[in-house]
């Protein structure tokens, strides 16, 4: 027996189903075009570059990162570990938070081997000591012109390894002699403590600071990194939480003036000091295990 089949309503079906789909693809097309123009939102155009950042993060071989907040100082902790071996690293973690990172990083199944301030700070204690009682094996680190006590001083172009990752140690002195940048090796990502913040840069009216140091460092040792270089500060206080180099460069309101207008903008700040810099620096300097 031979089946019927009604071949007029099944073409009607397939015809009304091509033409949603070429609506939908036609309205999804033009959407693009308003977006990309900007038209109707009053948006600029995505850069390609925003895209390659995302590729980039995500690129296979990378390794684990992990940014914190601690909000009372507005500091950033970051966590970056090698997915294959688990060792990891932990740049300028707070004391406040220290049971709040220990646990991701027991939860993640790492095992952290240093754990590095990118310079002695003044709004709030580091929690590396206490975190070194609690972890065996867990080494300190800091600049040895920090005067600070840790297990290593480190100087330009060391290197603190995680596996086959690595960070490689750059000298940006000013906001205070000890300041790091720590580089990763394919200087896709750079901590910049206090150094260089999102569209601002560190103080210079104590702890050794110098506005000239300071600008000579961020010219000469963070904005000769690659363009797309991402730039991840110790501090936000508007929320931001990432740059890169090539939109620093450009838009830092401070830092796109020439030296001269750069030191009088940093000696004309007029700022109240931080809230914990006589218990903080204290502390600081023999690791954060001062009077704990």
């Amino acid at each position: 027996m031979c089946s019927v089949i009604r071949v007029k309503p099944v073409l009607r079906l397939l015809s009304l189903s091509l033409r949603l789909n070429t609506e939908g693809s036609s309205r999804a097309a033009a959407q693009s075009r308003r977006l990309r123009s900007g038209v109707g939102a009053g948006l600029e155009p995505l850069a390609a570059s925003t895209r390659r950042y995302c590729t980039r993060m995500a690129r296979t071989g990378a390794p684990l990162f992990r940014q914190l907040f601690e909000s009372e100082s507005s500091t950033y902790t970051y966590l970056l570990a090698d997915v294959e071996t688990k060792e990891a690293v932990v740049i300028d973690p707070v004391l406040e938070t220290i049971d709040r990172d220990l646990k991701l990083i027991r939860e993640l199944g790492l095992d952290l081997k240093v754990a590095v301030n990118t310079h002695c700070h003044a709004d709030h204690i580091t929690s590396t000591g206490l975190m070194k009682k609690r972890l065996v094996g867990l080494r300190s680190a800091i600049s040895k012109f920090s005067g600070a006590t840790a297990d290593i001083h480190l100087s330009e172009g060391d290197t603190i390894p995680f596996g086959k990752h690595y960070l490689t140690v750059r000298e940006t002195p000013g906001h205070t002699d000890g300041c790091m940048t720590l580089v990763l090796e394919d200087q896709s990502m750079a901590f910049t403590g206090d150094t260089l913040l999102i569209r601002g840069c560190g103080r210079t009216d104590f702890q050794q600071g110098s506005p000239e140091r300071l600008y000579e460092s961020i010219h000469q040792k963070i904005f000769t990194l690659p363009d797309q270089c991402l730039v991840y500060p110790a501090h936000d206080y508007l929320g931001q939480t990432v740059s890169t180099v090539g939109e620093e460069r450009k838009f830092n309101p401070r830092l796109t003036k020439n030296l001269e207008e750069f030191v009088n903008i940093m000696n004309n700040l007029n700022l109240r000091h931080p809230a914990k810099i006589d218990i903080a620096v204290p502390a600081n300097l023999v690791c954060g295990l001062h009077e704990l």
